[in-house]
């Protein structure tokens, strides 16, 4: 078991999200807060204190009560930014909706959180969210006025519009800036018995396996974690962060908005959503410090035909997760780039959500081949997943974490979250990992993706890895597919790089004496790019279903041999 105990507590222990901006507006009142480039959006740190305020009250004029859900569905756009610390002032809780969500995903979400008001963001590309909103709730369609009732959702009552108000049933957010507000003292009566413990947002993970749930997290678990992951940057105000990322996802709004308030650092945002010119002209032209992303972010901006034409000096650190990195790619970022102090974050949703991330001093080869050391005040250890005992030294396991980040449960989910968190506060992660011997950990699969090929156990990143160093190899995953003689047999999918051609054959001469034989892959499939979330991470089903589908291998189940 490891982890550092927290001897003397971070001033944010105690704190609230609306408290922390107040304290980053009075504290440096005129530095940029947040950024928009392409919007000719530039708010000091009291600018967003006062739109948070304004919003806050906006809110409880509207009748929204501490503790309701208040949902938003939207790219990355300034009005996001404010709702996260407008509900915080409010004591609301804030529901954070994938801009990628359809109908059906939508109307999942907006029950399962119980949501009252939700924010509506304006059309992108093929999203039409107003749109599709309508359509679930014709009710606010044909209102009047902004008093009706949903007959499918009976807790929402309120739709606000980050555009111009759709029909008479609708709010809309400039009418709201600039409408009727609570008083000066009745938004601090609602803040007054706000405490750092209590659950201010909910964000929807399908967590190990199953349906979404509504992970809840509260103040404290969002800003501790805020707090040591700035540490780990070593953060100032004076650093620009370039955030590309999706805010709806705990990447973009707490290592993200709540790391950078908590520091003093400024936001820089280069689009709604990603794109690799945007973001190189953003770091250039707010000479920005630091750079988010997932690996195909960095790969997108590296291979950008403009690439050259942009000024990366200012680059000094930044986090790359969500997917394991190539030694070459994160070479590329630290020489190429110029990020040479760029660290990597390992979490999921249901821990706030880092345990372990890398230090801006650790060698290229420990950011590249483990995630580092669990933050202050978070323990870890690596169990068994078939037995729950501890697993033995140098041997992998279920990699569990216990301490501030846990969140408080899934929300009305009670069952599930006594399957991720035990009797004793530990979360079981899912992930199997191992503990070398320098502190760091490494993360060689989840327990559920394990490949066992006739009885030897094969973990897809340590593939991955490998067959990353083949020449004219842009990506590469790994994904275990079921077989009638060895119980499991090893599939990649591999994208080429810009103009390269390769082949199956190619694969396979260089794996040759190079790895083991049963790590090879009896599969092999060139393909032009990897099906993926909206926040990047390849969805390794999609391509693996497929396989069984074109395999003709419905009908085989994956029993290992002994």
């Amino acid at each position: 078991m490891t982890g550092t105990r927290l001897d003397s507590l971070p001033w944010v222990y105690d704190q609230t999200m609306g408290g922390v901006l107040r304290r980053a507006a009075e504290t440096w009142p005129e530095r940029d807060a947040l950024v928009f480039p392409a919007l000719g959006v530039r708010w000091s740190w009291s600018d967003l204190d006062a739109r948070a305020d304004r919003m806050a009250s906006a809110w409880i004029a509207q009748g929204i009560e501490a503790g309701e859900h208040v949902g938003i569905w939207s790219m990355n756009v300034p009005e996001w930014v404010v709702s996260q610390f407008a509900a915080a002032r409010a004591a609301a809780v804030l529901v954070n909706i994938n801009p990628a969500y359809r109908l059906h995903e939508l109307e999942e979400a907006l029950r399962l959180a119980d949501v009252s008001t939700m924010i509506v963001g304006s059309p992108f590309k093929g999203s039409d969210f107003v749109g599709m909103a309508q359509s679930l709730c014709p009710e606010a369609a044909t209102a009047d006025g902004p008093e009706w009732s949903s007959s499918r959702f009976p807790r929402l009552r309120r739709l606000i519009s980050l555009g111009a108000r759709p029909s008479p049933g609708w709010l809309s957010w400039s009418e709201l800036e600039n409408g009727p507000r609570a008083t000066a003292a009745d938004l601090a009566a609602r803040q007054a018995p706000m405490r750092a413990d209590d659950v201010f947002n909910i964000q929807f993970t399908s967590g190990t396996t199953g349906l979404p749930k509504g992970a809840m997290l509260t103040h404290r678990n969002v800003l501790m974690n805020a707090y040591y992951v700035g540490r780990r940057l070593l953060y100032t105000e004076r650093d620009r962060v370039c955030v590309p990322v999706p805010f709806y996802h705990c990447f973009g709004c707490v290592l993200g908005t709540a790391v950078c308030t908590v520091a003093g650092a400024a936001m820089i945002v280069p689009a709604p959503a990603f794109e690799a010119g945007a973001t190189l002209a953003a770091i250039s032209g707010e000479r920005c410090t630091s750079i988010y992303g997932v690996p195909t972010m960095f790969v997108a901006q590296l291979e950008h035909p403009d690439f050259a034409k942009h000024d990366l000096s200012s680059l000094r650190t930044g986090i790359m997760a969500g997917a394991p990195c190539p030694l070459p790619l994160m070479e590329k970022v630290t020489t190429v780039m110029g990020a040479r102090e760029i660290c990597i974050g390992y979490g999921q949703t249901e821990a706030s959500p880092i345990i372990t991330f890398t230090a801006v001093d650790d060698p290229i080869e420990s950011r590249v081949g483990t995630v580092g050391k669990p933050l202050p005040g978070i323990e870890v250890k690596l169990v068994d997943p078939a037995t729950g005992s501890d697993s033995p030294p140098g041997e992998p396991g279920e990699l569990c974490a216990r301490g501030h980040d846990v969140m408080a449960g899934y929300y009305k989910n009670p069952a599930a979250t006594a399957r991720a968190i035990d009797a004793e506060g530990w979360l079981h992660t899912g992930d199997l990992a191992r503990l070398r011997d320098d502190g760091n950990y490494r993360i060689v699969g989840r327990s559920k993706e394990l490949i066992i090929r006739g009885g030897e156990n094969i973990y897809p990143p340590e593939v991955e890895e490998f067959l990353n160093t083949v020449p004219d190899v842009s990506e590469v995953v790994v994904a275990g597919l079921p077989d009638r003689k060895y119980g499991e047999i090893v599939a990649a999918w591999i994208v080429p790089s810009p103009g390269a051609t390769i082949t199956e054959a190619d694969v396979r001469r260089f794996c040759h004496g190079r790895i083991s034989h049963f790590k090879i892959p009896e599969i092999i499939r060139i393909v032009p790019h990897l099906p993926r979330t909206v926040t990047g991470k390849v969805q390794k089903y999609q391509l693996r279903d497929q396989a069984i589908r074109d395999l003709g291998l419905e009908d085989v189940t994956a029993v290992p041999t002994a």
